[in-house]
């Protein structure tokens, strides 16, 4: 691009002097300043009206000549920069949608972000930390250019055209997180996602509180309504000042994390296995097993549905996550003897 610019420039350069010259030269000729110029004109830009004046001598003829090959060349010079530079506008276009088709290609397990609003920007700034690779999809030519300034994959339309789905790795992706101020683009996506994999985890916002169910019912797991979540924030802001600045400062968290590392405490989400002995036993039988060395504190069932402070009696099925909290050494031992999956762990409210 920067190859073609400098062409254009020279170009006009050339044929701006070889304008000023051949209007001078005419003037020594004796020609008036108007005839001069006038003759440089239709000499150029070849309208063939003929001379101004005879051209009687060779050294007139020849000077006319050079100032029509002159001029003529760098106009095409110039109109060939211009064609130069469109078509490498074009190529870099095509390359770099080959890239993205290339890298989104070889993503698995990874993010679909529809919408580069601050929502959008504030998860892709999180999922970079944690080092989750994600696609954004945006309708606007602007956001999709900030992001991939910013190094992220995107690609620019609307998320519910089942196409530019498939083009940014639905099939294979984990996640779906729809993030449109707009609660029925939210569901429409919603809609499509679900159609196009069912396997995948689908995050939704919404602005009005009559929209979660509908969110729910068109396939999404899980709905996040900012507008709710800020009024409780500064709700307890309010009632309980203090304890929410504790629990939200940086340093308080690290603080907490330090005290239950001191006490060899941890949280940890175990996953059933098919494989275990621990499928179909109730949490009372569990925890007797785990001779007092953890507490089952949540279990969210495979369909996703959280049971907190789940009761004695209830029956763990395979597939089911146990959130368990006890001590570093013991739950990873207990996890590797019963054949069940530790898929992360914590230490206070950060993951380690």
């Amino acid at each position: 691009m920067q190859s073609s610019f400098r062409r254009i420039l020279r170009g006009t350069i050339i044929f701006v002097l070889t304008l000023v010259i051949a209007v001078i030269g005419y003037v020594l000729f004796g020609w008036t300043l108007l005839d001069s110029v006038y003759m440089v004109v239709i000499t150029i830009f070849g309208v063939g009206y003929g001379e101004v004046n005879p051209l009687k001598t060779p050294s007139e003829k020849i000077f006319t000549m050079m100032v029509i090959i002159a001029g003529t060349t760098s106009a095409v010079y110039i109109v060939g920069g211009f064609v130069q530079m469109v078509a490498e506008g074009e190529i870099h276009k095509a390359l770099d949608s080959h890239r993205l088709d290339k890298e989104i290609k070889s993503l698995k397990n990874h993010a679909i972000i529809c919408g580069f609003g601050r929502m959008g920007q504030i998860m892709a700034q999180q999922l970079v930390k944690d080092r989750q690779s994600f696609v954004i999809i945006d309708r606007e030519s602007d956001r999709v250019a900030k992001a991939e300034q910013m190094g992220y994959l995107a690609t620019t339309g609307n998320a519910t055209d089942e196409n530019l789905l498939i083009l940014a790795g639905i099939e294979k992706a984990r996640v779906l997180a729809t993030v449109l101020p707009d609660d029925a683009a939210n569901v429409f996506i919603t809609l499509t996602a679900r159609g196009l994999n069912q396997n995948l985890i689908i995050l939704a916002r919404g602005e009005l509180i009559t929209t979660e169910k509908k969110l729910k019912l068109a396939g999404a797991d899980r709905v996040v309504l900012p507008a709710i979540i800020g009024g409780m924030r500064m709700a307890n802001l309010i009632t309980r000042p203090t304890a929410t600045d504790f629990l939200q400062s940086k340093n308080k968290r690290h603080y907490l994390d330090e005290l239950l590392s001191q006490i060899n405490v941890q949280i940890d989400e175990l996953v059933i296995t098919r494989s275990s002995d621990l499928a179909n036993k109730s949490v009372g039988q569990i925890e007797v097993r785990g001779k007092g060395v953890f507490i089952i504190v949540a279990i969210r069932r495979e369909d996703q549905t959280l049971i907190k402070d789940p009761d004695r009696n209830v029956i763990l099925r395979p597939g089911d996550t146990v959130i368990v909290m006890g001590h570093q050494g013991d739950i990873p031992q207990f996890a590797q003897s019963h054949d069940v999956k530790s898929k992360m762990r914590y230490r206070g409210s950060s993951i380690g």
